[in-house]
């Protein structure tokens, strides 16, 4: 008779050899190891080596094949191909953290009419698109309370730049329009001199050369505010060369890359949640949904911050939002 071990080496042969096994070998060969893979923004950069680090660490949790992929460059078209090529895999989930939301619903729609579990980070507009998104935080707190330390560390005036990964990046969108509103609201001495923030692409080389750009522009400039943490950093790395503490900058970062400007003074906050969290929380509904488990509110997705989510719209919520500092920054491994 056949063992499991002839078959997965026949290859061609797989399908009939599988119909030459008594009803429980046949069983066991349907219940194959689930795939998981979460398709993220940009392979190369801290953010999302933690992130797969949580991916991974939740395959080894429930003994699934979960893993990361993600194009070498934020580029959506290149995004886009290698979720369709895990549709031509017929993975189990798809979990994808978008450069471009819009650009992703037609292939995030192949996927589901394929039957494939789709679950998105970072892109609460694709809820509905797919099965559920997943938000460490409400996105619009998450960029008042961005700008409001911003605000306070430039004592309530003066002129102020912002860096996003993108103007398609719909996360860094959220934090900045909604912490620019809120600044216009109640700070009224302070001013965005730009008609629009600065694009850095998630790169720290893209990010330095417009932020220096922008200072040498604005020289009376008081505050720098990133919403990747390319832009955050760069911007930090720029006014510790000019020697400018009177330059205040806050934003998205990590402890591993920011830790070093909060600590010399040239960045006085970093906002952030624990990448390899969110991509444990968005493995872990996939496969609540695999499993044929309900989603609801208050339910325990085994992460610090996602303890008792909050569902709304096809939108999960947790509370997950880290604020770093010169003091608590080395609490934090990652």
């Amino acid at each position: 008779m056949l063992t499991r071990r002839t078959m997965l080496k026949g290859g061609t042969g797989l399908v009939a050899a599988s119909l030459a096994l008594p009803l429980v070998g046949r069983r066991a060969l349907a219940e194959k190891q689930l795939e998981i893979v979460m398709c993220a923004k940009q392979e190369g950069i801290s953010w999302f080596d933690d992130m797969r680090v949580g991916v991974e660490q939740f395959g080894k949790d429930f003994g699934v094949n979960a893993y990361q992929i993600a194009p070498e460059k934020g580029d959506p078209a290149k995004q886009a191909q290698m979720v369709e090529s895990l549709i031509a895999k017929r993975v189990d989930a798809i979990l994808v953290v978008p450069n471009d939301p819009k650009s992703m619903i037609p292939v995030l729609q192949e996927a589901r009419k394929a039957g494939i579990t789709v679950i998105s980070h970072e892109a609460q507009s694709l809820a509905g698109i797919a099965h559920y998104d997943v938000e460490a935080f409400k996105n619009e707190n998450f960029g008042r309370l961005m700008f409001e330390n911003l605000a306070k560390a430039m004592g309530g005036e003066g002129d102020f730049a912002g860096v996003v990964g993108a103007l398609t990046m719909e996360t860094h969108m959220q934090w900045f329009n909604a912490g620019l509103e809120h600044v216009k609201k109640n700070y009224p001495k302070m001013k965005f001199v730009l008609a629009q923030p600065l694009e850095d692409n998630n790169d720290e080389k893209t990010a330095l050369d417009k932020v220096n750009e922008v200072l040498k522009k604005y020289p009376t400039l008081k505050g720098l505010v990133g919403c990747s943490v390319s832009g955050t950093s760069m911007s930090a790395l720029a006014v510790e060369k000019l020697r400018r503490k009177d330059i205040k900058v806050v934003g998205l970062g990590l402890p591993s890359i920011n830790g070093v400007y909060l600590d010399s003074g040239y960045e006085q906050e970093a906002q952030c949640w624990r990448p390899a969290d969110a991509g444990y929380v968005s493995a872990h509904v996939a496969y609540k949904l695999l499993k044929g488990e309900a989603i609801e509110a208050g339910m325990d997705l085994k992460r610090p911050g996602y303890e008792k989510v909050t569902l709304e719209n096809g939108v999960i919520y947790g509370d997950a939002t880290l604020v770093l500092t010169k003091e608590n920054w080395k609490n934090y491994k990652f």
